[in-house]
């Protein structure tokens, strides 16, 4: 399928600016695209003491609104659930987290706009990090 692959190649384009955003911000980057049955994580990263967990939308062309347009519509309890895996194989449930978002608009290519929104507040009701 066409669409997905394109869906793909932009996700991994975005992905790859975050990463390097993020990098001149400071952050060490830990883990991509982290799999667990209970959902996946962009990016996992060390910023100073914290463990964070960054989701990266990319969006080419204004038709489906801005990247953190789409920051309330994220499966945030999938996320969260993720984060606890990683954190508990890697024997780090007592290290501070927090959840970060990185837009990547793309509607300029030669000029990408990223954004950055820290510390977003997630609901507690399935979080033991």
């Amino acid at each position: 399928m066409a669409g997905g692959r394109d869906r793909q190649r932009l996700g991994a384009r975005g992905e790859a600016l975050a990463a390097d955003f993020l990098r001149r911000r400071g952050y060490r980057i830990l883990a991509r695209n982290y799999r667990t049955r209970l959902g996946e994580l962009d990016l996992v990263a060390r910023h100073g003491r914290e463990i964070v967990f960054i989701e990266v939308r990319t969006r080419q062309g204004g038709g489906f609104g801005t990247p953190a347009e789409s920051v309330r519509r994220l499966k945030q309890s999938r996320w969260r659930r993720a984060a606890v895996v990683f954190l508990q194989q890697q024997d780090w449930s007592d290290r501070p987290c927090r959840f970060d978002f990185v837009g990547v608009d793309l509607s300029d290519e030669l000029a990408p706009d990223i954004q950055l929104l820290q510390n977003l507040i997630l609901p507690e009701d399935d979080f033991q990090g």
